[in-house]
Formats: C-alpha cells, structure tokens, sequence
C-alpha cells in the first residue's frame, strides 16, 4: 500500500478542489446567462429568484444525508459517488427543453451537489495537521475563485458554440474527467477508503451515527447559524451580482466578464490570505480562539462598507468595491470551516459541515426569494446591501455568544 507523501497530499486536495469548480460551474453559468434563459421560458425576476431557491432548497436539504453519507463512506469513496452523481445532473440540462424540465434538473443537481462541501472540509481534516488546515481551506478557495474568474470568460464563449444546456454539459464532462485523476492518484491508498475512526479523548461533540448528539449541541448552533447569515449575502452576491451590473450599469453579457473577474480574484486572494495569515499565528502560537475571531471580525469590517457603493458614479470604484467584500467573506467563511475542524471530531465533521451547510443554504433560499421581490416591488438593491453589510456582525455576536472559547477537540 503507498503512504501518503506531502506531494501526493496535495496533489490529491488539488483534484478534489478542481472537481469542486466544476461542481460549481453551474451557479455562474446560469447568473451570466441569465437573459438567454429568461428569453427562452419567458422568465420573469421572481421566476428567476424561485429558480435559484428551487436550487437551494434542494441542496439544503440533500446536506442532511450527504455529510452522514461523507463520515459513513470516507473520503475516497465519497468522492467516487459525488462526483459521479452532480457530473450527470450537470449534463441533464443538454434535455432541458421546458421550464419544469429545467426545475427537475436544477433539483437533480442540487442534490448531488452538496455531496462537495462536507467531502472537502472532511479531506482537509483526513489530510492536513490542524495547524495547516487554514492554509489548505485558503488554497481551496483561491482554487475555486480561479475556476470563477475564468467563468466570465469562457462561459460566453461556450454559449455561442453550444447554447447555454451545452455549458452545463461541459461541466459535467469537467467532472468525470476530474474524478479520473483522483482514482488514478488514489490508487492503493488504504487511508482514504475507510471511515476515520475516532480519536481518543473527550469529544465536544459527542459520537453517534445520527444527527440527535450535533443538533442538541450548543457549539453546533453557534457554527450554523453564523453560516447562515453570513452565506445570505454569499448566495446573494452569486445570484444578484451579474443583474445589478446590467441594471445600474447597462453592461452586456459580454462586458460582466471583467468585473465578475475582479469579485472572484477577490474572492481567491481573500481565502488564501486569511488561510496563510491563520497558519502563521497559530504557528507563532496565538491561540486558536484569538486566531479565528481576529480574522473573523477583520473580514466582517472589510464588508460592512458595502452600502456605500450605491453612491459611487464610477463602474470600476464599485468593481473593487465587490472584490474586497468578497474578499472579506472568504475570510469569515473559511474561519467558520476552520473551526468545524477545531472542535469536531473526525467522524462527524461531515454532519457538522453538512448541518452548517443545510443552514446556509437555507439562508441562500431566503435571500433569492426576498431579493427577487425586493427588485420586483421597485426598491432597488440599498435594502439588501444594507442587510449585506451587518450580516456579519451579527454571526460573529451569535458565534461568541455560544462559542465564547474555542479549543480544539485534540486538547479538550
């Protein structure tokens, strides 16, 4: 059997993350392309809010069996039937041709979608020390906003050769491709084909194969619902960025390349920062509470701002303007995984992941619906940036308020 070697750690996280873009790939394709689908089924704002929510509301709730599904299964497997699985719902759109079709295969990938977020916070926790694990969440997410940045680009292009189901299809593609190479570099790897046991000590969130120990857990709570309001204003940002560009700025589809660009190199730059940041202090031996609430609250403050762009004359003041907030969610986000692998144990970090992900996710359904009507009813985009820019604040007052010591689970 071969032995996990750093190279090969890495090389395998890589795959994983770049199976997690195509994964992805869907969310941008339909926000950049937004006015060919509407112009095709007639869409209205609020048809395209319930389309994104249908989404959503789907992927939340497949996170209630998807991260028991990751901590039964163990990584490589996982990875097997994930990838497999949202690779084929991608590819169902080429079919799409009514609206309900279309719905069917929005709920088909939002369910195999949420195999990814609790498969890649479980790697990271199976294949990193915990005082790098900051460092590989950030890498991830510069990964993964890299994927994005190229989107704005390519996404039209592939538009005009194969129609906007052909993008989805070639996601799809992306993905058995992905899936490849981590079964060639997973090959004869016992580590990651079973389950981790779990270690001994005194766990903070205590063992069980169902979700009763998690749920009744006060840390739980503090972590999901932290991600909830902070993931309202990520999944608003996905959906909505594109349509306040055209709106206040009349760009076409092909001119949102550029600042879409920006926003998701923000994005990148952000998470690999605040990972590479995280990893240095908790080397110079900061605490691990100190750690991730400093960058927790810096990355809130980096947002709040966010209202002032509606007083901006200028397009591309407001363009950074995006790429700092995204910059800023990155940081919290990554925090919030990052504590996941401080406190859980291994053998439930997926549930964990999962449950948080479930309550982001929901907040991303209350956030398209609200922000379609919003629209809808004429009171433009102030209302919901204002709501952006405290959302923060307000998870990291929850996540202190339940959470106001983080120690890891190794020490406890």
């Amino acid at each position: 059997m071969k032995v996990i070697t750093p190279r090969l750690r890495w090389a395998l996280f890589t795959t994983l993350c770049v199976a997690g873009v195509f994964n992805a790939m869907d969310r941008p394709i339909i926000a950049i392309l937004k006015p060919d689908m509407m112009a095709d089924f007639g869409w209205t704002d609020s048809d395209f809010g319930d389309l994104a929510a249908v989404t959503q509301f789907s992927a939340a709730f497949a996170f209630l069996v998807t991260g028991w599904l990751v901590d039964r299964l163990g990584v490589h497997r996982s990875m097997q039937l994930g990838a497999s699985a949202w690779s084929i719902a991608a590819m169902a759109h080429g079919w799409a041709i009514t609206t309900w079709q279309v719905v069917a295969a929005r709920v088909g990938l939002g369910v195999t979608e949420a195999v990814q977020t609790p498969l890649t916070i479980k790697a990271v926790a199976t294949l990193f020390e915990p005082n790098r694990r900051s460092l590989a969440f950030g890498f991830a997410t510069l990964l993964a906003g890299a994927g994005t940045i190229a989107m704005p680009f390519v996404i039209p292009a592939l538009a005009l050769a194969v129609g906007w189901r052909g993008a989805l299809v070639v996601g799809g593609i992306g993905g058995f491709i992905s899936l490849a190479a981590w079964m060639w570099l997973a090959r004869g790897l016992s580590q990651l084909r079973e389950a981790d046991a779990e270690p001994e000590g005194v766990a903070l969130i205590e063992d069980s194969d169902s979700y009763s120990n998690i749920l009744t857990n006060r840390q739980t709570w503090g972590i999901v619902i932290a991600k909830a309001l902070s993931d309202m204003t990520w999944w608003f940002i996905n959906f909505w960025l594109a349509d306040y560009y055209r709106k206040e700025f009349g760009l076409s589809t092909l001119e949102l390349a550029i600042p879409l660009a920006i926003a998701f190199a923000g994005s990148g730059l952000g998470a690999f920062f605040a990972g590479w940041l995280s990893t240095r202090l908790l080397e110079l031996g900061w605490s691990v509470n100190r750690v991730r609430k400093g960058v927790m609250l810096i990355s809130a403050l980096v947002v709040a701002p966010l209202p002032l762009v509606m007083g901006l004359d200028s397009f591309w003041p407001v363009a950074v303007m995006m790429g700092i907030v995204m910059a800023g969610h990155q940081g919290f986000s990554l925090s919030i995984f990052a504590i996941i692998t401080d406190v859980v144990p291994n053998a439930k970090v997926g549930r964990v992941t999962a449950f948080g992900a479930f309550m982001g996710n929901m907040g991303g359904v209350a956030i398209s619906l609200i922000a379609g009507r919003v629209l809808d009813a004429g009171f433009g985009f102030i209302p919901l940036f204002i709501f952006a820019a405290s959302s923060y604040l307000l998870a990291l007052a929850w996540l202190q308020l339940l959470i106001p010591q983080i120690r890891r689970v190794e020490t406890a």
